[in-house]
């Protein structure tokens, strides 16, 4: 199994930790890097190589992680030279990759079981597998709804759940086909391409431990949280 890390964004919401070190090498707890983490997570499930896609303080990030031979993976790298987006760097490494593969962020700290994200991803035969994660947001304020000037409905602090993307996937190296290398593709625009032909994509709900650390207070959290989470985290790593 493979697995393309998506490591190359400069972390500006996490500054000033970001300042001097890639975000996916700050450090959590007292030992480990959140790629680290991740590496030792992915050989455990049994992933036998890795591409890191690497831009910004990238040569720190290859210095540190090498040829990947101490957590038992064959890494290679794909060198963003300018900001490609979220599926952009993939489609510069298309012929490199296999027919499916997994395709997750460099800053993720969660229990999820990649090796079963791509065995149902391959079960699937979607074209892109989204995990997913429940999450609910309190409004802090009376939501009215209006017709014509009239109020006809009021709810007090209404609570809205949904699901948002972990930031992990499961992908066909077909449906990168269309695209041209090079140039920027989000994932959000991959999205809305495929729901516009009548492809959709498949969600793998997941309920466990996930943390995107994307801001300061994310990252405090998961320092805190670290010693707690830590068997959780690195089980079989």
């Amino acid at each position: 199994m493979h697995a393309v890390i998506l490591a190359g964004g400069k972390g500006v919401r996490l500054r000033p930790y970001t300042t001097a070190l890639p975000k996916p090498l700050v450090p959590i707890g007292d030992q480990h890097a959140i790629l680290e983490i991740v590496l030792r997570q992915l050989s455990a499930a049994g992933f036998t190589s890795c591409t890191l896609a690497i831009g910004h303080l990238g040569q720190i990030i290859r210095a540190y992680v090498g040829d990947g031979e101490r957590w038992g993976l064959k890494v290679d790298y794909a060198i963003e030279e300018s900001p490609l987006g979220t599926i952009g760097p993939l489609l510069t490494l298309r012929d490199r990759l296999p027919e499916t593969f997994l395709v997750m962020n460099g800053d993720v700290l969660t229990d999820l079981d990649y090796a079963d994200v791509l065995k149902q991803h391959r079960a699937s035969n979607a074209p892109l597998t989204i995990a997913t994660y429940a999450r609910q947001v309190r409004i802090d304020f009376g939501v009215l709804t209006t017709d014509a000037s009239k109020v006809v409905a009021f709810t007090e602090k209404p609570s809205m759940d949904y699901r948002v993307s972990m930031g992990v996937y499961g992908l066909s190296r077909a449906t990168l086909d269309g695209y041209t290398a090079g140039l920027p593709l989000g994932f959000d625009e991959l999205v809305l391409d495929l729901l516009g032909t009548h492809n959709p994509p498949h969600a793998y709900a997941f309920d466990g431990y996930w943390l995107d650390i994307g801001r300061p207070d994310d990252y405090d959290r998961a320092n805190a949280e670290f010693t707690t989470h830590r068997s959780l985290l690195l089980k079989g790593a």
